[in-house]
């Protein structure tokens, strides 16, 4: 009799063998990082938050937006990629700031597209041009920008530079507001909007530090 005794994660991440997770169970891409695959959660029409239940790989509802503000572009995640130890040594550099820590989350990701795509949990292919540099209580928490892969209208944007400062200005609002409660305002801060170079590195460190998180996850699923 096999006595092993099996991590609780482990077992409910056995899943991923029927149903590929959104996050574990699809490739960034051959061409990342200037070209990923992403995993849209919400998109502008939504009035409540969704994001995906880490274990089962659904889309759950997070909450509903206690206040106007909506998603000004497609939202969701870079799969397999992970904010850890070398995301948030990154974010220190650049900010100076020590006991930054990763949020332990896929990296977020924003795409522009003119397409008026009506739902989430769906999967596109997108050109990073750059990022903001958000920092949530200690935690680093960064929001790739970008546009969607051969987009008519923001397909020749190459770098964040090229965005109108009205599309910049509407993606912060939107961060730095959207988790503030009644009476509650979220601790977020925007220390930093950075072009393409930084995007990229930022990409190429949350995939290492996936690798090092989950380093044995395909060969624990194997059992």
């Amino acid at each position: 009799m096999d006595n092993r005794i099996m991590d609780p994660i482990v077992g409910k991440l056995m899943g991923l063998r029927y149903k590929s997770h959104p996050w574990h169970g699809v490739s960034l891409g051959d061409n990342a990082p200037e070209i990923v695959t992403s995993f849209i959660e919400m998109v502008p029409t939504d009035t409540v938050k969704y994001e995906v239940d880490k274990t089962t790989g659904y889309l759950k509802l997070d909450r509903p937006q206690k206040y106007s503000n909506v998603v000004p572009a497609l939202y969701g995640f870079l799969p397999q990629t992970y904010s850890g130890d070398l995301v948030a040594q990154y974010c220190q550099e650049k900010t100076g700031k020590d006991g930054v820590k990763g949020d332990g989350d896929p990296i977020d990701i924003c795409i522009l597209t003119e397409k008026a795509i009506t739902h989430g949990d769906i999967l596109v292919q997108a050109r990073p041009i750059g990022g903001f540099r958000m920092i949530d209580g200690n935690e680093a928490d960064d929001k790739i920008i970008a546009v969607l892969d051969n987009d008519a209208v923001y397909g020749d944007y190459k770098d964040i530079s090229d965005c109108p400062d009205l599309v910049i200005d509407r993606l912060k609002h939107y961060f730095l507001t959207y988790k503030d409660l009644p009476g509650n305002k979220a601790n977020c801060e925007i220390t930093h909007i950075y072009g393409i170079d930084e995007a990229y590195e930022v990409i190429k460190r949350s995939f290492e530090d996936y690798k090092s998180r989950f380093f044995n996850l395909e060969n624990m699923l194997s059992i």
